[in-house]
């Protein structure tokens, strides 16, 4: 619903603040009782350009400011009956939403970033598999075989690289998932990486 909405190309430099305000919560009261796209079409015109640049300026990334302006419009859709015009500003209640979004982002790509670590499992292959001038292709370590030797991992050790590895969750995920402490998460992971590594060396 969101995709595609065009941005009224009108200027908007004559419109006092107040005024503004009591615009954007008659159409924020519109969408909330009627659910009308009209008039989310208009908070959506006036916000989204805001809210990219706010992003822009705190995020430095094109992609991840128009996932953070996507995220909140949705949210002010599917939440505009719990707007308040006697409480704050629309703007304010708008921005409330986009920074909540952000760290919620931020602390999204914090856990993504512990995971790319130097006990990355791809560095590991590339090292063995490195020389490939020198060795006919079905001499190198394949996917496959990796995955043979992953079953020869303990138990709870190929529970956490497979949730990492294979379902692409965070060490915090998992670490609240199996109810144990990141340490432990980070711990196994190390000694399943380094397992694979001695495993891969031993088939050499």
């Amino acid at each position: 619903m969101l995709i595609g909405i065009p941005l009224e190309n009108q200027k908007r430099d004559d419109v006092k603040p107040k005024e503004c305000a009591a615009e954007m919560s008659a159409y924020l009261d519109t969408v909330a009782k009627e659910r009308c796209k009209l008039s989310f079409c208009k908070v959506f015109s006036y916000f989204a350009p805001r809210l990219r640049s706010y992003a822009l300026k705190q995020m430095g990334n094109e992609a991840l400011a128009m996932e953070l302006v996507q995220d909140t419009m949705s949210n002010v859709w599917q939440k505009a009956h719990l707007f308040n015009a006697e409480k704050g500003s629309p703007s304010t209640w708008i921005f409330t939403i986009a920074r909540n979004i952000r760290f919620d982002m931020l602390r999204k790509l914090q856990n993504r970033k512990e995971d790319v670590c130097s006990d990355d499992l791809w560095p590991v292959l590339c090292e063995q598999t490195a020389d490939t001038t020198s060795a006919p292709l079905d001499e190198q370590i394949t996917l496959e075989q990796v995955g043979q030797f992953f079953e020869n991992l303990p138990v709870k050790q190929k529970a956490v690289v497979e949730a990492i590895y294979i379902d692409g969750k965070s060490q915090q995920e998992v670490a609240d998932e199996l109810h144990i402490p990141l340490g432990t998460v980070k711990s196994r992971t190390r000694l399943a990486l380094q397992r694979l590594k001695d495993m891969l060396k031993e088939h050499d």
